[in-house]
């Protein structure tokens, strides 16, 4: 059941070697040959080493990543609704905001989706669809229902919208101020219970595949880590295997939670470290890999246009981010409040204009590029050419969107770190204050990191890396991708070099024009 899963949910996101297992010898072999002669190469394989395969092996392991942070995120419900009201001394709320937020985009970067190994969101209702925290289970807790495939077709879409729209709530409620310090613990208990009811609703991690706010935006951050996630050491063994206890579940472990098959995985997109299909396969044809940074953004050959979406969605979002911190902006947003009469920002309207206008802008410059770069006679990319049939748009808008990863990914970590920076400290001061021995008054609640100054330099300078490392990206994949359906190879890759450093200089000037607002 869980592979007939799979392979329909693979297909709908073009996925030609899931779709190749269903296929009669002859065509099957065409495919394999085609998929393997372009598969990037996974990089060095980390379970090598016994240690680490015994420590993955140990059902125990991924219990002990997630209990920490249960711990922690259950003191930051109870500490604030029952601690003080002023954020800065409230553990929940100063935990959460000044550091939390800044160190997982940290980790995306460096480790790509080791955050999801160690969700306690989901790791909670995961427990609780088990009915055990680590040992393996044959029956599950709840209704086992598969997600709408209309819905599973969508991809990466609906958990971006659910991103916005918590982001909005976050704003509009000043919840992230940090505000009052409740509505952070409310809104954590908002996030735990939607991922519980979808956990005892639908089969395996759906919550986290498919509605997750924060699943896009790890998902296409993460694609710059160096971790490339579980993968097939040798895809023959895989395409052979009768049993695929990776995705059905076998004696030592769960059905991949994420429906990632891993003799299908060229990208570290949608792996979530968990190592269930390590534990599973009885061939040990599994195996966890590293990579060099960037090659999940660089190497994958079956791009996805719901992600190409979502990068550009969430690029408008993090422009808003910035722009709604000018007083060009201000005025804007209340005229419009005056208008609708709603009583303060943000102004729904403005939200999604703003967002809306930043993404259709960044797609209509790649519909310019494929309508005056593009090949007439080419239809379909030399990357898809054995899945589906291709607009020129498609051609040049979804490979132009994974160029714009990293930068998109530093503006994001930039937003963060005016908090990090001004008020990180005020952690040691709230964590003494729930045993009563620190006040607003305490020297460390006042300490910055950083001044102002220093703070806009360093974003600078993080936008800078991210633009580089995003040229440096669409210069390769402008290569690969766009040239050969371009009618001007040189001109094709100027034109998005162009683009890319065009992003960057605007979030850099922005930036300076923020003052370090937080």
């Amino acid at each position: 059941m869980a592979v007939d899963l799979q392979d329909r949910r693979s297909a709908a996101q073009g996925d030609p070697v899931s779709a190749a297992v269903r296929l009669r010898p002859a065509k099957r072999a065409g495919l394999e040959e085609r998929f393997a002669a372009t598969d990037p190469d996974p990089g060095m394989e980390v379970t090598r080493n016994p240690r680490v395969a015994r420590l993955l092996r140990n059902r125990k392991f991924q219990f002990l990543l997630i209990l920490p942070n249960q711990i922690v995120f259950w003191t930051v419900i109870f500490v604030g609704v029952l601690g003080t009201a002023i954020p800065g001394l409230n553990f929940g709320a100063a935990i959460t905001w000044y550091v939390w937020f800044c160190l997982v985009f940290v980790m995306m970067v460096v480790v790509g989706r080791a955050w999801c190994a160690m969700c306690p969101f989901g790791g909670f209702a995961e427990w609780v669809q088990r009915r055990t925290f680590w040992r393996r289970t044959q029956k599950t807790l709840g209704l086992g229902r598969k997600f709408p495939e209309p819905l599973a077709r969508l991809g990466f879409l609906i958990p971006v919208v659910s991103f916005l729209v918590l982001t909005w709530i976050e704003e509009f409620f000043n919840i992230a101020g940090p505000g009052n310090p409740a509505d952070t613990s409310w809104m954590v208990v908002g996030i735990v219970s939607s991922a519980l009811i979808f956990f005892l609703v639908f089969e395996r991690r759906t919550f986290c595949r498919y509605v997750c706010p924060l699943t896009t935006l790890i998902g296409t951050v993460g694609s710059m880590g160096s971790v490339a996630g579980f993968r097939t050491k040798d895809r023959e063994v895989c395409l052979s295997c009768k049993t695929k206890d990776c995705m059905r579940g076998g004696e030592q472990g769960f059905g991949c939670p994420w429906y990632t098959w891993p003799g299908s995985a060229d990208s570290n997109l949608s792996c979530g470290l968990c190592s269930e299909c390590f534990k599973s396969c009885p061939e040990g044809n599994v195996g966890l890999f590293l990579q060099r940074p960037l090659t999940s953004v660089v190497a994958p050959r079956r791009r996805r246009a719901d992600v190409a979406w979502g990068i550009a969605i969430l690029w408008g979002l993090v422009v808003f981010q910035q722009f709604n911190a000018t007083n060009a902006y201000a005025a804007l947003d209340s005229w419009l409040n005056r208008g609708m009469l709603l009583p303060h920002y943000p102004n729904p309207v403005d939200y999604v204009g703003i967002i809306g206008v930043v993404a259709l802008a960044f797609a209509g410059i790649a519909w310019l590029f494929s309508r005056g770069l593009g090949r007439r006679d080419v239809v379909e990319t030399h990357l898809d050419s054995f899945v589906d049939r291709t607009s020129r748009f498609r051609a040049f808008f979804v490979p132009m969107s994974y160029g714009l990863i990293p930068v998109m990914g530093a503006d994001y970590f930039a937003r963060q770190l005016p908090k990090f920076f001004k008020h990180s400290a005020r952690v040691v001061p709230a964590v003494a204050h729930i045993a009563g021995f620190s006040s607003a008054q305490s020297p460390i609640y006042g300490f910055h990191i950083l001044s102002v100054g220093w703070i806009v330099v360093v974003q600078v300078a993080v936008i800078i890396v991210g633009t580089a490392a995003a040229a440096w990206a669409t210069w390769r994949i402008a290569g690969r991708e766009l040239v050969p359906v371009s009618r001007n190879a040189l001109g094709v890759r100027l034109a998005t070099l162009g683009v890319v450093l065009s992003c960057g200089a605007a979030a850099s000037v922005l930036y300076v024009l923020m003052h370090a607002a937080s």
